[in-house]
């Protein structure tokens, strides 16, 4: 059987007489996407900022690559290969795409950061740097300010700088907000090619996006996971749909 790469159990975490996260278990296996959909509010991206680090759960065990990752910060899971990428994005926008992404080989190196005049000479920097935006198909907008990228390619720059920070496994948070059904689509062919890189954890409204996508999908409501499974089984559960997904199913 297939060692998860990511694992949550009993995962809990209250804000006063909120619960946010109630007893979540669930898993991220090897070359899939792992769909996690509710309504809002549901706690999916306070259970997101579990996984990362930013929040530490009240109860509940989380273990990445077969190890215990709750004691450790956002910074260290990073390293580990937990890669990020949130609802408003973190990108340097007056840098180019080519220099956000030589920020991650830098950090990742463990290399000090230099002065951009500097850098930009560094051959070994440049070539890792271009490699993990080849990967995710922005080579050509390499010389582009972050600022001037489309929403789509600004998510995508987002991967390769995940990318080049060694990710194992990609927890994206709503990637296709904001964008247009042709945006969407263009996401979506990108994503489904991503998992061969690493498995992802989603978070993600477009519904039309997670059934092309998941290969499972579990269902938050209220912190609570009420039903997991493919994408058939979580179309047909009639709970989910009176919770959720209503016409969408």
């Amino acid at each position: 059987m297939t060692e998860p790469v990511l694992e949550l159990r009993n995962l809990s975490k209250s804000f006063g007489a909120l619960k946010a996260t109630d007893d979540v278990t669930l898993d991220l296996k090897p070359g899939e996407i792992h769909a996690l959909i509710g309504p809002n509010g549901a706690g999916k991206t306070t259970l997101m900022h579990q996984i990362s680090g930013a929040l530490k759960p009240d109860t509940g065990s989380i273990r990445f690559l077969g190890q215990d990752i709750l004691p450790l910060g956002i910074a260290a899971r990073a390293r580990l290969g937990l890669g990020r990428t949130f609802q408003v994005s973190s990108l340097i926008p007056e840098f180019s795409a080519l220099r956000n992404v030589m920020l991650a080989v830098q950090a990742r190196q463990g290399s000090s950061f230099r002065f951009v005049r500097s850098v930009m000479h560094d051959r070994g920097l440049l070539d890792a740097a271009g490699a993990a935006l080849d990967r995710v198909g922005l080579s050509a907008r390499a010389s582009v300010r972050a600022a001037e990228l489309s929403h789509g390619e600004r998510r995508q720059l987002e991967i390769a700088i995940a990318i080049a920070l060694g990710a194992k496994a990609f927890l994206l948070d709503e990637p296709m907000a904001g964008m247009g059904p042709e945006g969407s689509r263009a996401l979506t062919t990108f994503l489904d090619r991503l998992r061969a890189e690493a498995p992802i954890l989603l978070v993600e409204h477009d519904m039309d996006a997670v059934f092309a996508l998941a290969d499972r999908v579990s269902v938050l409501v209220y912190g609570r996971v009420i039903a997991s499974g493919s994408v058939a089984d979580i179309r047909a559960d009639p709970a989910v749909r009176e919770a959720y997904l209503g016409d969408s199913a």
